[in-house]
This record gives structure tokens, sequence and C-alpha cells, in this order.
């Protein structure tokens, strides 16, 4: 199989797509096709064996070939026309906005492209802290309280210390801060706000314990392990982008086998049928022995390739269990019907 790795995108999580992406290199059987997107949301085609993280940062990537998105695929040009890069189906793997908010998936199922990774409504779920909130308070998911404030709006609010602010549509913590007592609260906003136009506000709840759970469904549930990722007060960007280039699987988490099966079903609740196609992270709280959902991350770091104990036998797996688009033929009877009515009457009516 060749699988088309799409990765880049205009997005502050730009470089972590890069890393993850050449990370795949180590971790993958398949034969790899490398199509980077960059800041100008230009596509070209990078060779498998030239890739490293220099050549995007120089703007080297430049000298190879430039690719048109169409219908069925990439092309580019050659001496006699064009030609369509061939993969089998695309891997998207580009973090943050353009990868995770639900444009490049647009893009491919418009184009008719097959590919692993969250569909449109899936993106736009779980790339919104917020949304993902409502999200799985309708499935019975717990979540910890949360304010929302808008940039510009007035931030004389009540707040019960220590607080941590996040931009509501952003991953990797950029932007994440820990508010301890209100004298650091401007300052915490002002750095959000650079990133989002809205925050999410939540209670800091010190020494809470995190799970993260990775996984998607075949013609079953493929589930990795459960990992307790270590940390300080939190994962900060520093900390996650080294997580990126990960490809040692962890040791899994101490907990025991009836919490792990919990997880496991709670993972299920926020699963199918929205993120159908995709392999997804769930990094999850436990506090007093309840499970609430921190986030879901729909296109995790190296695919948290470093939670399964064969990550290339499950990720060419799903790629045999991918969403369908139901196929619209053309029709027009109801305009046929008009014509006729119109022909009939002499007149053209309409309500």
């Amino acid at each position: 199989m060749k699988l088309g790795i799409i990765f880049g995108g205009k997005s502050f999580e730009h470089e972590i797509s890069i890393i993850s992406a050449i990370v795949m290199k180590k971790v993958l059987k398949a034969e790899l096709i490398y199509i980077f997107c960059d800041y100008n949301r230009e596509f070209y085609l990078i060779p498998t064996k030239k890739i490293n993280s220099k050549r995007f940062s120089s703007g080297e990537y430049k000298k190879y070939k430039k690719l048109t998105l169409k219908n069925g695929g990439f092309f580019a040009k050659n001496i006699i026309g064009e030609k369509k890069i061939d993969f089998d189906i695309a891997l998207n793997l580009s973090h943050g906005a353009d990868g995770e908010d639900g444009k490049f998936s647009s893009l491919l199922e418009f184009f008719e492209i097959p590919f692993v990774g969250p569909r449109v409504e899936a993106s736009s779920i779980s790339y919104n802290k917020l949304f993902t909130k409502m999200y799985a308070k309708e499935f019975g998911v717990k979540t910890l309280d949360y304010k929302t404030l808008n940039k510009g709006s007035s931030r004389n609010i009540e707040l019960e210390y220590p607080v941590i602010i996040k931009p509501t549509r952003l991953g990797s913590s950029i932007g994440i801060s820990i508010v301890k007592k209100k004298e650091e609260l401007d300052y915490a906003l002002d750095v959000a706000f650079e990133f989002d136009t809205q925050v999410i506000i939540e209670p800091f709840v010190r020494d809470v314990k995190e799970y993260n759970l990775s996984g998607c469904k075949t013609d079953k549930y493929e589930f990795s392990i459960v990992e307790e990722p270590k940390k300080d007060e939190f994962l900060d960007f520093d900390k996650k982008y080294l997580d990126f280039s990960r490809t040692l699987r962890v040791n899994e988490a101490d907990l025991s086998e009836e919490m792990k099966e919990k997880l496991k079903e709670t993972f299920k609740k926020l699963y199918e049928p929205l993120f159908s196609g995709s392999l997804i992270r769930c990094d999850f709280f436990i506090l007093d022995n309840e499970i609430y959902i921190n986030e879901i991350n729909p296109i995790p770091g190296s695919m948290a390739n470093y939670l399964f104990s064969d990550f290339d036998k499950v990720l060419s797996s799903l790629t045999n269990f991918l969403p369908t688009c139901t196929q619209v033929l053309p029709q027009y009877k109801y305009i046929n019907s008009i014509q006729v009515a119109k022909g009939k009457n002499g007149k053209f009516h309409t309500k």
C-alpha cells in the first residue's frame, strides 16, 4: 500500500506536524508519499529520502514539485501536461488549524480522496474545546466546570483560584497558563488572546491524575495501552513538542483492570460514529474515581504510535474501514417536471 502523508498547513502547530510526519518513516512499513502544505497553503511533493526538518525551515522544499489538488488526487505538472501522484490512501497528519479544524477534511472529501483522519463534523467539534465539552455532556461524559471569555469582553469575572486558561481553538498546550491569584489573570488572558479570540477557564486541580487512551474502530475497537503522562503542573508546549518525536513504546499506567475498562467504554461513547475513519487519542482525568474528558485529539502527535504494540498493523487495518459517502446520481426530475407543467399551461408558476 502507498500512503500519502499530508502535513504542514497554516497553523501555530505547523512545526509539530513536520515532526509527526518524519516520525512516520520510522514506524510505518507502507511506502510513504509526502505531501507538504506550506504557510502559503501551497502543496509540494517531498521525496521521502530527502525529508528532514531543516529542509522546511530553510525553504529548500520549494525546489520540489508543486502540486495541484483536483478531483481524485494531487497532480504535478510534467512535459506533456500533468501526472497524478500515486498513492492509495491519504493520512491527514496536519495538527491544529487546516488539519484539525476541518479545512483539509473538506478538501479531501470534496475531491473524493480516501483518507484516514477526522471528517468535517468531527474536526469542528474536537478542534473547539467548548464544542468538545458540549458534545461530551450530550453523551453522558463528565467534564470539568468551565467559563468562557471572549476577547474584548469585561474581565471583571468572579473566579475561585487557581484556574487554568486555555485558548478555545488550539492544541499542544500553546497559550495555556495557570493563574494562581487575581493579579496574574490579565497577563494570562493577554497571552491566550494572542492565539484565539475566546478562552476557556477551568479550575486547576493540583495533582489530578491524567490518562491517555488512543484507538480506532475497524471491525472491532483497536485500543492502545493507557498511559499516565509524566508532568509537572501540566504538559507545556516544550514537553509535548518532544513527545511528538517519540517512537518507543511507553509504560502502561498503574490502573485496575476495572478502571481501564471504564476508560475504554467512555472512549467508545465519544468515538462512534463521529470519529469513524480516525485514529484519535482521548485525554482523561480521574477524580474521586470518576472519569472526566479533558481533550479529544483527532490527529494526535505522531499518531500516538508509542501507545501501541503494533501501530503499523492498527493503522493498516483502519484503512480498510473508512467511511464512504452516499452516492448522489444526477436526476433533474424536479426541473423536468416543472418544464413539462410549463409546457402544458403555457405559464410558469412558482410558490
